[in-house]
């Protein structure tokens, strides 16, 4: 396996893992490859530096540079699920079970579980995958709060 540090064509850096340099190539050419980011296909391989001790400050920009870029990417997300499933509140585990079990309209739908209604769901076999709410109001101190896990989604 070889790891490549990769760049879109708007620049956003990720880092991707192949078999090989020609399965990296095989699957760029199949459009398999995109940014996590903006979802550009239009994806290369970018000049690698050796792996070597770098100052604690430059790793901590680093970090906050993928945190920017991971806030970035589940905004795409939810904004596609908000765009394109159903809303259905508090009644999501009951309308996930109804599609699960055939009982209503195979769709996409997003809503609110409590934990433990988010295990009685996975425990039966309901495909379900958490849909964090990035939007929430800043804190007093101008920090962000963490998002809550209760919103949900249907695959």
């Amino acid at each position: 396996m070889i790891k490549y540090q990769l760049l879109c064509d708007d620049e956003h850096e990720f880092e991707g893992w192949f078999r090989d340099s020609a399965d990296f190539d095989a699957q760029s050419e199949d459009g398999l490859v995109e940014c996590p980011v903006c979802g550009s296909p239009d994806v290369r391989k970018a000049v690698m530096a050796p792996a070597i001790s770098r100052r604690s400050n430059a790793r901590s920009k680093r970090l906050v540079e993928i945190e920017r870029d991971v806030e970035k990417a589940v905004h795409r997300a939810r904004d596609y699920v908000e765009k394109n499933f159903d809303y259905v509140g508090e009644q999501f585990p009951e309308e996930a079970r109804k599609i699960h079990y055939g009982e209503a309209e195979e769709r996409g739908i997003y809503g609110e579980a409590s934990g433990k209604e988010v295990r009685e769901l996975v425990k039966e076999g309901v495909e379900i995958a958490p849909l964090p709410d990035i939007r929430k109001a800043k804190d007093k101190a101008g920090k962000k709060k963490t998002p809550s896990p209760a919103a949900k989604k249907l695959n």
